[in-house]
């Protein structure tokens, strides 16, 4: 019934007819449209003309229905069932769409769960593989050992095995989430499914742990590798890196305060921080590292030099001594390879510092500490230059802190009785002669470390202590390692060691310490406190009164030493500095009387005033004038391309033998050349015209009156390296091979200037080329016969027989002046036989060899008229262009060439006004850079009698001005 009704009411919709129609409204009187859709049914399409009535009537109907608005309206009954229908067919439609969804989805879920669950892994052959009941709980309990086992064994990286956990925990979800839609799917087989969850992820388990191994020994093995390879490379850079970084907190600094003086309107005379006597006595004693480096009779000031054997523990007593651990260490190697100064002083917090540094090291952190001794190894290695093992060259540092005794030490590398293979061969002589040199100083305090735990038979240092002082008035001796030789030794022996009976060699005093139970990682506190304990607990130090109490611990040590320094520095600091004052007086005395017009200027003052007139030159540089850069360049570019347009192009072109064959060989010639090696040769050219104006500018700067010749050599090294760094920009090439290309393809001479001008240049090339071959034929075949009588010259054997060819070559020439580059079989022989009847015997390569110079000679003449005849031919040329009766297409030639040298040094001038001259300017400022941190390079390029004689002055200069202050300071404490 429902599906009659429908078709019905379908029929009855296709019949219906929708007009648009005008209608009037009454109230308004305007014209309204009411439009609805055009379509018409299909029956009324072929309705007779009684539609045109029906409008009509329907019309009517419509303003009836609705005179005021002019709208149909449908009848109720048919809005009523039309809204039935709807409701109805959508329900009909709802009910079915959810009917086929639910069967069709149950299917292929069905079918999706069926192939899911056949590509699963047969998971039966773990019934048979794995044990059961209490073999498998045997069997987990030892397999869980066995991890425990690996896991001691092995040290796993943390990061890998973060990772390996990360994996499986990953491979645990995945599994997871998909045994979860399988179950989902099908509950039925769940327990089964469960079951293969279970074994599946304990094999994965395995399997992950497995490789998670062997990721991290491969891992391991790869950054142990990375570590070895970079260490160097990081010790060598790091102290580039740290100077730069100080540099720019220093100037940093620098521009703070200038700021804040200009804000506040102070002068910049500030009142200077009061220094510690011990920081301005070990500035004297850092200006004297510099001044007097073999430590002679000038340098007699005061200083704890402590000396000893290799691992003697003489670097560890240093350490008990400044209460931080601030050295490196090594197993059994030499880690001391240069002189450690250290300044020891007084201070509320314990911190360390390098002298040429400003940063400062807390030595409470351990990460400072470790930074401290990093920094110090680099140092120690960056010093050893030459292949060398140890260095001459001071490290000097300053601790302070709470407690520490005023003093001044220095750390010298151990003494060695046998020398390694990776040693150089100079090692112990040159250990020895420093050990000797520092311990010279009659008033340098000797620490001479012993270590007791060996037999005392064995030190080498002891021997060197006696022989620089024998009677012992500034020599303390220090036994170390005691609770080592608590075991070993015979308390006798020990009593005789520290009362000065068992060697020979005598000493101010005589003390033991312990410096450590052989941990690295032991701090000072724990090792002092080892120390008291045993000191306080020890049999050997108790019985029999073998030692005093106060020849014991670092702690006694350490101000024994501090007041020892101190009484030698009151006793011999006025006598110092007497003798620093006498220097002084001296070394002005000769400055007066060898440059009695100049300023003592040292070789930082003269640096920077050379490194002003070189910066002066550059500024200079830019100013030339565009014509004189367009002349260099013209004429250095045709010194690089000559050579080629006459030996590749011109004339093997001008000596094929046709106009034809010339401009198309030409052609092909000019296009390989501006492709290849054209572009390469402009910029070489323009490079080396850029040099040649530089260094004529520094050459013309000798020549005025100001000028110093002290400055030449530094001048001439950072002109070259700057040179010899510099390079063309790339992209220049680029840039000039399009220009070149396109500006030979032009061949058509634009007016009589030009034609002229490309005639000049043709003459002027071609003469200086005749120039050549005529000193090349002069050399073959001797002088001429006036110049042989009046210069009493002869001719040898060779030219005789070149002279003798020659005749025979003109007459060819003469027969034939079109003649081709080349001579030919017979022309040869007929040679080669005339010669023959004047007693001369050559070969055929000898004939062509003379033959060479003698056509190039007769083809330039015959070149150079040509260009004579083409200078009043250029109308002729520009009427009858390749046709013309006088052959000009040289002229032409020379012309294209002319023309790409201009583009080319026009090009080239911009590229170096705009870019090439700002490039040199800063390459010339940083070899100045690099030159002014380097202190060698500057004494290798700054001397001569007046640098070291105005160093010297200035040294003690500024040595003697510091001893008098610290004199005058270290009165007024007293």
């Amino acid at each position: 019934m429902l599906r009659i009704y429908q078709n019905s009411y379908r029929r009855t919709a296709k019949k219906a007819v929708v007009y648009s129609t005008k209608v009037v409204c009454c109230n308004h009187s305007t014209l309204c449209n009411i439009t609805s859709h055009p379509r018409r049914a299909p029956h009324d399409q072929h309705s007779s003309g009684s539609g045109n009535g029906r409008q009509r009537q329907h019309e009517e109907f419509l303003l009836a229905g609705n005179p005021a608005r002019g709208w149909s309206i449908p009848p109720p009954s048919r809005g009523y069932g039309m809204l039935v229908v709807r409701i109805l067919r959508g329900a009909l439609k709802l009910r079915y769409l959810v009917l086929g969804g639910a069967i069709g989805g149950g299917v292929s879920l069905s079918k999706k769960y069926e192939d899911w669950k056949d590509g699963l892994p047969d998971m039966n052959w773990l019934k048979d593989a794995m044990p059961q009941g209490e073999r498998w709980s045997q069997f987990s309990k030892n397999l869980l050992e066995v991890g425990a086992v690996v896991k001691n064994a092995i040290d796993i990286d943390p990061e890998l095995k973060q990772l390996g956990e990360d994996k499986l925990s990953e491979w645990r979800s995945w599994f997871d989430s998909r045994l979860d839609d399988a179950i989902e799917a099908a509950d039925y087989q769940g327990a089964q499914i469960v079951e293969s969850k279970e074994d599946l992820t304990s094999k994965t388990t395995v399997a992950a742990l497995g490789i998670t191994t062997d990721e991290s020994r491969k891992k391991f093995e790869k950054m142990q590798n990375q570590v070895e390879t970079l260490q160097t490379e990081i010790m060598n850079v790091q102290i580039k890196y740290q100077k730069e970084l100080e540099k720019m907190e220093k100037e940093n600094r620098d521009l703070r305060t200038q700021y804040i003086l200009l804000k506040t309107n102070k002068k910049s005379s500030a009142k200077k921080i009061k220094k510690s006597l011990i920081d301005m006595y070990s500035e004297v004693l850092d200006e004297l590292s510099g001044y007097d480096t073999g430590y002679t009779m000038a340098d007699h000031l005061p200083r704890v030099v402590v000396v000893g054997d290799q691992s003697s523990g003489k670097t560890s007593v240093l350490e008990s001594i400044a209460k931080a651990r601030i050295f490196p260490r090594g197993s059994g190697e030499m880690m001391t390879r240069a002189p450690v100064k250290v300044t020891l002083a007084e201070g509320p917090y314990h911190v360390a510092q390098f002298r040429d540094s400003e940063r400062e090291y807390d030595l409470t952190k351990e990460t400072d500490l470790a930074d401290l001794r990093r920094e110090v190894e680099f140092r120690m290695r960056a010093s050893v230059r030459g292949g060398k093992t140890v260095s001459n060259e001071v490290i000097s540092m300053t601790v302070k802190g709470p407690g520490l005794q005023r003093m001044v030490l220095v750390d010298l590398p151990g003494i060695i009785s046998t020398m390694t293979v990776d040693m150089a061969s100079d090692t112990k002589d040159s250990i020895h002669q420093m050990t000797k040199h520092y311990m010279s100083n009659p008033n340098a305090i000797i620490l001479c470390i012993q270590d007791g735990s060996v037999d005392a038979e064995r030190s080498n240092v002891t021997d060197l202590v006696m022989q620089c002082d024998p009677l012992g008035r500034r020599t303390i001796f220090v036994l170390t390692k005691v609770d080592l030789a608590e075991e070993l030794a015979d308390p006798e022996r020990i009593r005789k060691i520290l009362s000065g009976k068992l060697f020979p060699m005598k000493a101010l005093g005589y003390y033991a310490v312990v410096t450590g139970r052989g941990r690295k990682d032991d701090s000072i506190e724990a090792i002092r406190q080892y120390e008291e304990d045993f000191f306080k607990n020890s049999k050997l130090f108790h019985r029999r009164g073998v030692i005093m109490p106060h020849q014991v611990t670092s702690r006694n040590l350490s101000m024994a030493v501090s007041d020892r320094f101190w009484k030698m520095v009151r006793e011999t600091i006025e006598q110092q500095a007497d003798a620093f004052k006498a220097t002084r007086f001296n070394l002005e005395t000769e400055w007066k009387n060898n440059f009695p017009r100049l300023r003592e200027s040292g070789r930082d003052e003269l640096f920077d005033k050379a490194k002003g007139e070189i910066l002066d030159e550059v500024v200079t540089l830019s100013q030339i004038s565009a014509k004189k850069w367009d002349d260099t360049l013209t004429t250095k570019l045709w010194e690089k391309l000559s050579n080629y347009v006459f030996e590749n192009v011109y004339l093997p072109a001008a000596q094929s033998g046709s106009q034809n064959s010339f401009n198309t060989m030409v052609d092909i010639k000019l296009r390989q050349w501006a492709e290849q090696a054209l572009p390469a040769k402009s910029v070489e050219a323009g490079w080396e015209a850029l040099q040649q104006e530089f260094i004529s500018l520094m050459d013309h700067s000798k020549k005025s009156q100001d000028h110093d010749g002290i400055f030449d050599q530094l001048k001439s090294a950072v002109v070259d390296e700057a040179i010899r760094r510099h390079s063309w920009e790339d992209k220049a090439i680029d840039m000039l091979r399009v220009i070149q290309l396109n500006t030979l393809e032009d061949r058509f001479v634009h007016d009589k200037a030009e034609w002229d001008q490309a005639v000049k240049f043709l003459e002027t090339s071609v003469t200086a080329k005749l120039t050549q071959t005529e000193e090349t034929l002069s050399q073959m075949f001797g002088p001429g016969q006036m110049k042989r009588l009046t210069h009493w010259q002869y001719l040898t054997q060779d030219q005789q027989k070149r002279r003798s060819v020659k005749n025979e070559l003109d007459k060819i020439l003469k027969n034939d002046s079109k003649h081709l580059p080349t001579l030919s079989y017979d022309e040869l022989t007929t040679v080669r036989k005339n010669v023959q009847r004047e007693n001369v015997d050559v070969d055929t390569d000898y004939i062509r060899q003379t033959w060479f110079p003698v056509y190039r000679k007769h083809f330039l003449h015959q070149a150079l008229q040509r260009a004579k005849d083409c200078r009043k031919a250029y109308y002729l040329y520009t009427q009858q262009g390749a046709e013309c009766e006088i052959a000009c297409s040289d002229v032409v030639l020379f012309w294209r060439i002319q023309q790409v040298i201009k583009i080319t040094g026009n090009a080239l001038r911009q590229q170096v006004i705009n870019r090439e001259a700002r490039r040199l300017d800063k390459e010339i400022k940083a070899v100045l850079d690099e030159f002014s941190e380097d202190d060698d390079k500057k004494a290798h390029l700054l001397t001569g009698k007046r640098v070291l004689l105005a160093e010297e002055l200035i040294k003690v200069r500024q040595i003697q001005e510091k001893l008098e202050e610290f004199i005058n300071s270290l009165n007024q404490e007293k």
